[in-house]
Formats: C-alpha cells, structure tokens, sequence
C-alpha cells in the first residue's frame, strides 16, 4: 500500500475503501484557510474532500486532528514547492529574489484571497493553543533558516553585502513573506508585490 494512502475500514463486511491522504489534506487546507478552524465543520470537510464524515472520523480523532495533520501537511508542501522555486538559481541574492518573487506570486489572485494557512493559524489560534503555536513556530524556523542559509550563500558568492546581519535579515525577509501572505487577502496586484520585494533586495544587494 502507498505511504500516502489511507484505509478507511468500515465496521461491517466488505472491503476496506483507501483514499490518498494527500488529496484530502490538500483540499481540507482550502476550506480552513477560507473559514478559518473554528468556522468549518467536518461536514464543509466531508465536502470538500469527497468523503464521509464517518470516513473522516475514522481516520482522523475528530476535526482538530484533521486540522493539525492539515497545517502541518500544508506547511510542508509550500516548503517543497518553495525549494523547487529556487532550486534553477545559483548565486543567493538570486535564489531570495525567486524565493520572495514565488510568495508574491502566491499572494496575489484566488490563492492570495485564501491566505496561508499557517499565518491564518497564527492569527486565530496561536495564542491560546500551545500545541498550535509550537506547530506554527516550528514552520515559521523552517522557513527562516532556509532564509538565512540563502543569504549566507549570497555573502560566500558576493551578492549578497557581508555586512548584513545574517538573523535579522532572515527574520526581515520572513516578515515579509509572510506579510505578504495577509496583504495578499486584500487582492493587490502583482506589480504591487514585486514592488515590495524589489526593496527587500535592494537593501540586501553588496555594491558593485
């Protein structure tokens, strides 16, 4: 059986129904970035995914659970899409511009208007969760040490200036990624972005 696939057994006779794990946590993320946790149902879940509540139930504890596999699976899935973004570059100021220039990206349209699901996490739940917050923290490091491994290639190769503090410019770009994520809710255009990003490199670029 594949990794990704779930069994769904059922009480009675018959055989066991399998369903791609990844299918489904791809399209629970759509419905609880637009609704946010407390205001989707495993029934929105149910169709959304194509599956029954009682399919859902018996492969997930109840709706938490579905969600924490969902943000996690989530924030997984942008990293690798993130990685693939940049993979074509070789010098770092030029992997950053394509790492901001994809979350502009993705920020803008229908995909902007939902928002990221683990920014919308950080801003319904975060505070008052523990669980969640060390979920959405653990994403938010991936992110930053992917960042601050860039601009440090970006100052080995001279693209990047050596005076720039590594952190705080990894902490800064991540800022502004996901900062772009929430601005993205309010449908700007992408020139709008690439603007913002545009001065991001700027203060990160050595001179020439």
């Amino acid at each position: 059986m594949p990794a990704h696939a779930v069994i769904d057994r059922p009480r009675g006779p018959g055989r066991p129904r399998e369903f791609d794990l990844d299918a489904v946590l791809v399209s629970a993320a759509d419905v609880f970035s637009e609704r946010g946790y407390h205001g989707t149902s495993i029934n929105d879940l149910a169709v959304a995914t194509g599956l029954s509540a009682g399919s859902l139930y018996k492969a997930f504890a109840d709706k938490r659970a579905v969600f924490l596999a969902t943000v996690e699976h989530q924030s997984l899935r942008r990293g690798k899409e993130l990685s693939e973004a940049i993979a074509s570059e070789q010098l770092g100021l030029n992997k950053l511009r394509a790492a901001l220039t994809h979350y502009a990206a993705i920020s803008c349209g229908a995909d902007g208007r939902k928002g990221c699901l683990v920014v919308n996490t950080a801003v319904e739940l975060a505070a008052g969760d523990d669980e969640i917050a060390r979920l959405v923290k653990a994403a938010f490091r991936r992110r930053e040490a992917l960042l601050a491994d860039l601009v440090r290639q970006g100052q080995a190769d001279g693209s990047v200036a050596t005076d720039v503090d590594v952190d705080a410019a990894a902490r800064f770009l991540l800022s502004l990624m996901q900062g772009l994520r929430v601005v993205g809710k309010s449908m700007p255009t992408r020139s709008e972005m690439k603007a913002a990003v545009d001065v991001a490199l700027r203060a990160l670029r050595a001179a020439r």
